[in-house]
């Protein structure tokens, strides 16, 4: 198997929201949280302005920083899979009982259902292969 990654920044939308927020707070940062707080103002200022400078670079450039990442994994087999259509089947059976096995055990195990419930299912998925 091999990954697939797609990196996706903010809306246009959204980032125009979030830098005005960002300005706002930076604002704030700077005239009231500084002289009041100290430390912690300096703090708070400059992570509204990195919020501030990462929304701006999101809704005024093209560039942008992406802020959401999707992994994708793709079989690198479905080309095989492809040339024995005459198995598909089989196997999409096989799979699908063996998920419907397993859901049959975790319900009884968690006391969902009885032992003689979950023996029915059991024999009843695999009569069916």
């Amino acid at each position: 198997m091999s990954n697939k990654q797609i990196k996706m920044k903010p809306g246009r939308g959204q980032s125009v929201f979030a830098f005005c927020v960002g300005l706002v707070m930076t604002l704030v940062g700077l005239v009231a949280v500084i002289p009041t707080m100290g430390i912690f103002g300096v703090l708070w200022t400059l992570v509204a302005g990195g919020i501030t400078v990462m929304h701006g670079l999101n809704a005024f450039s093209d560039k942008g920083i992406p802020t959401h990442e999707i992994i994708i994994e793709e079989d690198n087999h479905a080309t095989d899979r492809q040339v024995f259509k005459e198995d598909e089947g089989e196997e999409e059976a096989g799979g699908k009982a063996e998920a419907r096995l397993k859901e049959a055990k975790r319900l009884y195990e968690s006391g969902l259902i009885t032992r003689g419930e979950y023996e029915n299912k059991r024999k009843q998925i695999l009569e069916e292969l």
